[in-house]
């Protein structure tokens, strides 16, 4: 049976009439980089936060490793970085680090570790002022490591950041991952969850819309097609596929995995399609995967949430 690190069961916040976050239910499995999206304002860093043990659900219930949110166990093994990091200016990244430790009872060997493990060794000594907005998040998943915690739960941790600084912190995450973290993030960068998240869960207007791995939520690949003259090319497709089923489209003709085959299992379908359109006779004109990105069906859920 799979761990649950995070579970939760009808949490609920509620900021007098209006709902934050309404009769959330989801599931962090450990050793998984788990992404929480949503729109800004959908609710995310308020169910964080009570994750986090910094607020009170107003209904529901949440178990962290085990515990409580909040309890002084639970936050020993949890490590995070909420909103923006926050620091002091006129000290060092390292002496910002020192005076965490020292509040969870840590010494100078974790705030070193942690400097190495978010490339920050070379530059700990200068001001926190002079970091680059890269390296002041890079600082502050330092902090959250402080300890070596078993869950990281950082909210938006590629905020503001330049497409370097976000590849910065896009293999940090990868590589806490592979060293035995568990982390939760949240975002709204959908290409950027794309790429690292193993599942996601996906909420808009307080409610948890969906949750999933993200290969389950872009579905099945499809085979797009495009020749001249398209009959032919479709009567050779069928001849290929045993009958599989190809609908038109605007773009051309789609062959449709989902019912049919599918093309992660078949790797060389793709030149035995082609090769069949030329030999009938067609003209091929394109031939590729087509599969929806996050992005697409994050739309499609939130909008028909909405509706």
């Amino acid at each position: 049976m799979t761990n649950s690190i995070v579970v939760t069961s009808g949490l609920t916040k509620r900021y007098g009439a209006h709902t934050a976050v309404d009769d959330v239910g989801m599931r962090v499995d450990a050793g998984e980089i788990y992404g929480f999206l949503g729109p800004n304002g959908a609710g995310k860093t308020t169910t964080l936060r009570m994750l986090a043990g910094l607020i009170r659900p107003s209904e529901g219930a949440a178990t962290v490793l085990g515990g409580m949110p909040g309890d002084p166990a639970v936050l020993r093994r949890i490590g995070a970085l909420i909103e923006s990091p926050g620091f002091y200016p006129y000290l060092s990244g390292r002496d910002n680090l020192r005076v965490l430790a020292k509040y969870r009872g840590l010494g100078r060997a974790e705030v070193a570790e942690a400097l190495d493990r978010v490339g920050l060794a070379d530059r700990a000594d200068d001001k926190f002022r002079t970091y680059s907005l890269g390296m002041k998040q890079r600082l502050g998943v330092g902090a959250a490591l402080l300890g070596r915690p078993d869950l990281l739960i950082l909210d938006e941790p590629t905020n503001g950041l330049d497409p370097a600084g976000m590849a910065e912190v896009r293999e940090l995450i990868t590589e806490l991952a592979a060293d035995g973290h568990t982390v939760l993030l949240s975002s709204h960068l959908l290409s950027e969850v794309q790429e690292i998240c193993d599942r996601v869960g996906v909420i808009s207007g307080g409610r948890l819309i969906a949750e999933s791995t993200v290969a389950e939520l872009r579905g099945a690949a499809s085979l797009l097609l495009r020749a001249e003259p398209m009959d032919v090319a479709i009567a050779a497709v069928r001849d290929v596929l045993g009958g599989s089923e190809v609908v038109l489209g605007g773009g051309g003709a789609v062959l449709r995995t989902d019912v049919g085959i599918r093309i992660e299992a078949h790797p060389r379908i793709a030149p035995v399609i082609a090769r069949a359109v030329v030999e009938a006779g067609a003209d091929l004109l394109e031939l590729r995967i087509d599969e929806k990105s996050l992005e697409e069906v994050f739309f499609e859920i939130t909008e028909g949430a909405m509706r």
